[in-house]
């Protein structure tokens, strides 16, 4: 389905940015246009963000929060059981497909694996730490060991995003590096030596969401954004969620969340590559249905897209402050369909909330630390500032000596020119 980058390799993209679409081509519809370059620019263009991305990197995060609530709530009511199947089917490959797709530039640079560090592992042990603390403090367990080799509750996808990350170099050589990572996967889930440690187990089952967003394209992700694809969209979800109303008595959860070997859920081995085969491609199916549904045009919304990480980090905190705090059974009101409404609505104020830049800001030392101390110079990047910091005298005077006499034959061209001209 997708071309793998096998022998074409192309320059590095920005890590924060849209690749931009072939400049050859004129952009699919509902693509986005790279930004006019500024009068006497001699560079490229910088290219503008993309809001179809911030939209459904902001609403994928909502829904991740939404869910998490369900969980407390849906004992016993089979529609949300059933709604919560479909949300689990394909929030998370959703993200994590998103994640790969710009993850494509990654080549190990010293300043991407700085990025690397900064911006996940750093992150991981604070909020490894600080979600420990806080179960030790709301269950009034100070025994509580940390372990930062076991990420807790939602950290694991920190640890998943620095292993994925790091090993895009090994995807991008391999010639068929989708159908490997199947491989791996249905490997991971018959072993149960795979153990808890990092959460490999989850890593490596979700791990051909991330491969396939290294693989997709510009124009894959135009095919979902045309307006045909929105209308075939709209009859896809009532007809998963009868399907998953269906089901929801007999389905066992622990398939969505991909965390436990086969052999853990009573099923027999060969369930394993079959189910793994079938829920991806239905993630896949969900996650163009969604892609497809999600708005292309800048919205109130679009500027929380670049605030998902505190977003998805922080939410964790009321979901597991209601859980140990027993909210739900002290107010049995809440698991009725009037508080079931109430706790979706919370959950998606708080994690928007949670998205919004002074937040964002005030996280900005623990989830975007700079860390210069940390941190030898690059050499070469430290060449190219000085370069492009000196006077065009001096960066004259130290170019090549053939290229130095073209510069200064060019010069006394232009003079010459000026003197003939007309008077």
């Amino acid at each position: 389905m997708f071309q793998a980058p096998h022998g074409n390799q192309k320059a590095p993209l920005p890590p924060v940015e849209e690749p931009a679409p072939a400049a050859t081509s004129t952009p699919p519809h509902g693509a986005a246009r790279p930004a006019k370059a500024a009068a006497g620019s001699t560079g490229s263009a910088k290219k503008e963000r993309d809001p179809f991305f911030d939209n459904a990197k902001y609403l994928a995060i909502v829904l991740v929060a939404i869910a998490h609530t369900w969980e407390l709530v849906m004992d016993g009511s089979r529609t949300t059981r059933a709604v919560y199947m479909v949300v689990y089917t394909f929030h998370m490959p959703a993200f994590i497909l998103i994640s790969g797709y710009f993850s494509r530039s990654f080549t190990g640079r010293p300043d991407q694996v700085k990025r690397l560090l900064t911006s996940v592992v750093v992150p991981y042990l604070v909020f490894e730490t600080a979600y420990t603390l806080f179960t030790a403090w709301a269950k009034d367990d100070w025994d509580r060991p940390l372990s930062l080799t076991d990420p807790f509750y939602l950290t694991w996808f920190l640890v998943a995003l620095f292993l994925w990350r790091l090993s895009v170099p090994l995807w991008r050589s391999l010639r068929h590096p989708l159908a490997v990572s199947m491989v791996v996967a249905v490997a991971a889930s018959l072993s149960p030596a795979t153990g808890s440690d990092l959460d490999l187990m989850r890593v490596l089952q979700f791990l051909p969401f991330f491969v396939m967003g290294l693989l997709m394209r510009p124009e894959h992700f135009a095919l979902v954004r045309r307006r045909e694809a929105r209308i075939a969209a709209v009859p896809v979800l009532p007809a998963t969620l009868a399907f998953a109303y269906w089901i929801a008595p007999d389905m066992k959860l622990s398939w969505f969340y991909r965390a436990t070997p086969v052999e853990e859920t009573g099923a027999a081995w060969w369930t394993a590559p079959v189910m793994i085969v079938l829920l991806t491609g239905c993630a896949l199916v969900l996650t163009a249905v969604f892609l497809a549904l999600v708005p292309q045009r800048k919205t109130w919304f679009t500027a929380l897209g670049a605030g998902t990480i505190t977003g998805y980090l922080l939410h964790g905190f009321g979901v597991k402050a209601l859980e140990y705090w027993n909210v739900v059974d002290r107010q049995d009101w809440l698991a009725s369909p009037t508080g079931r409404v109430v706790l979706t609505l919370t959950a998606a104020a708080v994690v928007t909330l949670a998205c919004t830049s002074p937040v964002r800001r005030a996280l900005r030392g623990v989830t975007e630390p700079r860390m210069d101390w940390a941190f030898k110079e690059d050499p070469a990047r430290a060449a190219v500032a000085r370069r492009d910091q000196a006077p065009q005298a001096e960066r004259r005077a130290a170019a090549p000596a053939p290229e130095r006499a073209w510069q200064e034959g060019d010069a006394s061209r232009t003079l010459q020119l000026t003197r003939i001209g007309p008077r």
